[in-house]
């Protein structure tokens, strides 16, 4: 069996493509942990405004509570071939306290307004730090795009 060499891209394809990403995908994982250091992975809706990444969901759940505890979380793209990680510090907004803009290009995307539903949603502003794209082993070297919030390429 002939090995197959892959190409790897370069850095500004890779930002291209996780920029692409971000603004096409509705569902990300996200990933967050207790205060007793519990893991948590469920996939929630987002928002990408161009600098950060908007996600809504109950401080009642698991996962409102360690993102607005936590202050951290990872968040996810794709399947073990394509893979986008991206490590965010994380502010809490209630909902009378979310920026318009925000609240507005969700509910576009959407059609679901939150601050309609349940008051125990939150919103949660992620700041990306940290970004990585890979799409397999032959990737792993220039894997990060963005290093301590300012993008490499």
């Amino acid at each position: 069996m002939e090995k197959i060499i892959k190409e790897p891209r370069d850095p500004g394809q890779r930002k291209r493509d996780v920029l692409g990403r971000l603004e096409r995908e509705e569902d990300i994982w996200v990933a967050s942990a207790g205060s007793d250091g519990t893991p948590w992975l469920v996939p929630l809706w987002f928002l990408w405004d161009g600098t950060d990444v908007w996600l809504v969901t109950r401080t009642t759940r698991p996962t409102g509570r360690n993102l607005r505890d936590g202050r951290r979380a990872r968040l996810a793209f794709g399947h073990t071939r394509d893979v986008v990680l991206i490590d965010g510090e994380v502010e809490t907004f209630a909902r009378d306290s979310v920026p318009a803009a925000a609240a507005a290009a969700f509910t576009a995307k959407y059609g679901w307004d939150p601050s309609s539903d349940s008051p125990s949603y939150a919103w949660f502003r992620v700041r990306p730090r940290t970004v990585q794209a890979l799409r397999g082993e032959y990737e792993m070297p220039g894997r990060h795009v963005m290093r301590d919030g300012a993008w490499l390429a």
